[in-house]
């Protein structure tokens, strides 16, 4: 068996030479046809575009995206072509979540949101927003959810319309996959109509899809005040983001909110266990990622905690200062933890 790897997936190398006989490695914008045409199987991150011009004519049958959205994969030209594929559900939420928190109590310090007397909206509830939704509760936040398919499925009781949320809430957070077409469009789900809803000069935050807000409408509402702040991790055009909003959001970071090591883990883990299981091999791996440099905290209070394990700000920093570099600030990106990985003295 042959497999494709991208070569920014971490984790990966011992596991996979001992599942497949070859493995090549390639970054995952340069997936050619040419590459790919014998390999049986190809494990992807969202840089490699899955469709007929990548696919056809190649012995491809299996796809792994070791990611949780799969709008890079065509799925219909898939089927029919009889290529199986699979992503990661949830590999990154509590990711995802440590990125929100951390973001919430920056708001909160920085720029003087009492969250305890907060509205936050969430849009998506699904593995991630379920996830942020914890993480509101227990900052003490009110907390409204808008998932139409969940609503669609599960009745209204638990989920409020968006104009509601628009009407009514200090804080809109996205988690939504992104979808162009048909009753669960999300394609600019966030335009200059949504943003004329506002009611409250919201914060607004983005960990979905750049294309789920549109940019424009995103830019004129920060230059007009219908919204007093942003805090975004995906952009439309990505790498070549529009750095007039880069420079007006508080946090901007390159798609990064998913990035734990744990996260990464778990996508790899979930990815090569679907190898396994689609080709019937039997398989011994563990794919763990390394400790923290300081496992050990000492802070002052649970938000100190919480920003030493992750500040987003040094990622925000670091965007802002070389936009140029969004690809590699991805690719090359530091060892981040999750709060299971640290033990915490709690000081006077």
């Amino acid at each position: 068996m042959k497999v494709i790897v991208d070569n920014k997936i971490p984790y990966i190398k011992e596991a996979i030479e001992q599942i497949a006989d070859e493995v090549i490695y390639a970054p995952g914008k340069d997936f050619t046809p040419d590459i790919v045409k014998d390999a049986d199987a190809l494990i992807i991150r969202t840089r490699t575009r899955c469709n007929r011009e990548l696919l056809e004519g190649s012995r491809v049958r299996f796809i792994a995206t070791a990611t949780i959205g799969f709008d890079h994969i065509d799925t219909a030209y898939c089927r029919q072509a009889g290529i199986t594929w699979t992503n990661a559900p949830g590999c990154n939420s509590a990711s995802v979540a440590q990125y929100l928190q951390s973001a919430l109590l920056l708001l909160e310090q920085q720029k003087g949101k009492r969250l305890s007397e907060t509205t936050i909206g969430i849009v998506g509830v699904g593995n991630v927003g379920s996830k942020v939704a914890d993480v509101a509760h227990g900052l003490g936040m009110k907390v409204l959810l808008n998932d139409l398919p969940r609503e669609d499925q599960e009745g209204t009781s638990r989920f409020s319309p968006l104009k509601l949320l628009a009407e009514e809430c200090d804080i809109l957070t996205f988690h939504v996959p992104l979808c162009k077409e048909g009753r669960y469009k999300t394609f600019h789900l966030a335009d200059d109509a949504f943003f004329r809803l506002l009611k409250r000069q919201p914060v607004i935050i983005n960990t979905s899809r750049g294309e789920v807000i549109k940019t424009e409408a995103l830019l004129k509402a920060l230059e007009t005040g219908q919204i007093s702040d942003a805090i975004i991790d995906v952009w439309e055009n990505e790498p070549d983001i529009n750095l007039s909003l880069l420079n007006k959001v508080f946090i901007g970071t390159p798609h990064i909110a998913g990035y734990s090591a744990d996260g990464k883990a778990n996508a790899t883990r979930m990815s090569l266990d679907a190898l396994c299981k689609y080709f019937g091999i039997q398989a011994d791996y563990h794919i763990t990622p390394p400790a923290p440099a300081n496992p050990l905290l000492t802070a002052r209070s649970t938000t100190d905690a919480y920003l030493q394990m992750y500040d987003p700000r040094r990622d925000s920093e670091a965007l802002k200062t070389t936009p140029e570099l969004f690809e590699q600030l991805r690719g090359d990106y530091p060892l981040r933890r999750e709060k299971e990985a640290f033990s915490l003295i709690l000081s006077s």
